[in-house]
C-alpha cells in the first residue's frame, strides 16, 4: 500500500488470471486457450503486415477488421465495435451501459471478472443463484420474479460450469427487460453454444460479446468485439475514444482479418475440439467423476470421493495443470479445458493414476 493510491485502489479485489507457467512439457489444461495453433493464413498475414507501416498509427476504427465481423456475423459494420481483447471490451460495456440506478444481475457463479468491474467503476450488483445442477433458471431474470433490474450480463455457455442456454430462451430475458440492457458474453460459444447475435437486429437493448481468443485460437492476439445496435455500439465509442482511441494495432488487425475469412480452418479446429471434449468426457465419467454437460472448450468435473484441490495438486505432480476454484458451491470442481487427443489421453491416465493410489 502507499499513500500516494487514489482511495479506489484500496477497494478493488482484482482478477485473478488463470497461470502462465514457465515449465517445460507441460501439459497446459488450465486457461482455456485452444489446442490448436492458429490458422497458416494468420501466420502469413501478420508476417505481410510487419513492414514500414508500423511507423503509422493503425486506424482508429479498425474499418476493414469491423468490416470482416460484420460480414460473418450478418449485420452491418456500425453495429459492431472492437477492443484489445473481450476483456477490454467488457470493461467498456460496463462503464458505457451497465452503471445505472438500479443493481446490475449476473449469476453468481460465473465469469469472476463481472464483480471486479464492478468494483472498479462503482457498479451496484446483485447475484442471483444457479439452480442446485448449475443452470441458469431464465425466470430469475425477469422482472415478475426479482424485480427490475438496472442491466444483465451472463455469458453462455456460462463459465466455469460450460452449461449453455438455447437462443429462444435468452430471447425471454431480452424481451422480458425492454426498459435494461442485456449482455451476453458468448466468449465459449463457438463450441456448441447457440449464438444470438440474429437478435440484435430485433431487440435494441440486447449486445453481444465475442473474442478471437478461443476458437480462432488468438488467445496471444487480443481481438474481442460487440455486436448490438448503432445505439449501443456509439456509447462504446465514446468510451473508447475517451480512453485509447488505438486498441487494435496493425498486426492484429491483420491477424483478425485473416482468421475470419480462413472459415475452413476454423470448422475444422472447432469441430477437433468438440469431439476430444466428448471422448474426454466419457472418460471422465468412466473413472467416477460427474461431468456437467458443456457446450465450451472445458469441461466442469467432480469425484464423488476425492477433493478437488487434491486431485489439482497430484496432477500438477505430472506435470498436467488444470484450474480449481476456491469458491463456494463449486470449489469441489475442476475445470478441465480440452486439449488435443494425446494430451486428454496423459490426462486420463494420471487421473487413473492418482485415483488408484
Amino acid at each position: 500500500m502507499s499513500r500516494f493510491w487514489s482511495p479506489v485502489v484500496g477497494t478493488l479485489s482484482p482478477y485473478v488470471p488463470g497461470e502462465q507457467p514457465k515449465l517445460q512439457n507441460l501439459v497446459k489444461l488450465n486457461t482455456n486457450e485452444h489446442p490448436y495453433g492458429p490458422s497458416p493464413k494468420v501466420l502469413d498475414a501478420i508476417r505481410a503486415a510487419c513492414d514500414d507501416a508500423l511507423k503509422l498509427y493503425p486506424d482508429p476504427s479498425s474499418d476493414r477488421l469491423r468490416q470482416a465481423i460484420a460480414e460473418t456475423a450478418g449485420v452491418q459494420p456500425g453495429q459492431v465495435f472492437v477492443g484489445n481483447g473481450s476483456d477490454e471490451v467488457l470493461a467498456h460495456v460496463f462503464l458505457a451501459l451497465l452503471k445505472h440506478d438500479r443493481p446490475l444481475r449476473f449469476p453468481d457463479i460465473t465469469y469472476s471478472f463481472y464483480p471486479v468491474y464492478c468494483g472498479l467503476y462503482g457498479i451496484e450488483y446483485e447475484t442471483v443463484p444457479l439452480t442446485s445442477d448449475f443452470r441458469i433458471d431464465v425466470d430469475d431474470y425477469l422482472p415478475g420474479r426479482n424485480g427490475q433490474a438496472g442491466a444483465i450480463i451472463f455469458p453462455n455457455p456460462n463459465a466455469p460450469t460450460g452449461r449453455a442456454l438455447d437462443a429462444a430462451e435468452i430471447e425471454r430475458i431480452v424481451a422480458g427487460n425492454p426498459d435494461a440492457v442485456v449482455v451476453v458474453d458468448e466468449a465459449y460459444v463457438d463450441f456448441g453454444g447457440e449464438s444470438v447475435i440474429p437478435l440484435v437486429t430485433r431487440y435494441d437493448n440486447l449486445l453481444v460479446v465475442q473474442t478471437l481468443s478461443k476458437s480462432r485460437s488468438l488467445a496471444g492476439l487480443r481481438v474481442g468485439f460487440a455486436v448490438g445496435s448503432a445505439a449501443l455500439i456509439e456509447g462504446l465509442e465514446r468510451v473508447k475514444n475517451s480512453f485509447n482511441s488505438y486498441p487494435i494495432d496493425r498486426l492484429a488487425s491483420a491477424g483478425a482479418v485473416a482468421a475470419l475469412e480462413d472459415t475452413e480452418y476454423f470448422e475444422k479446429t472447432r469441430l477437433a475440439v468438440i469431439e476430444t471434449r466428448s471422448r474426454m468426457t466419457a472418460g471422465l465419467q468412466a473413472l467416477g467423476f460427474e461431468v456437467l454437460p458443456s457446450s465450451a472448450n472445458f469441461v466442469f468435473a467432480r469425484h464423488p470421493s476425492k477433493d478437488a484441490a487434491g486431485l489439482a495438486a497430484a496432477l500438477r505432480e505430472r506435470s498436467i495443470i488444470v484450474r480449481h476454484f476456491r469458491q463456494a458451491r463449486i470449489d469441489q470442481f475442476l475445470r478441465i479445458t480440452v486439449g488435443t487427443e494425446a494430451q486428454s489421453e496423459l490426462l486420463l491416465n494420471a487421473l487413473a493414476e492418482v485415483l488408484q493410489a
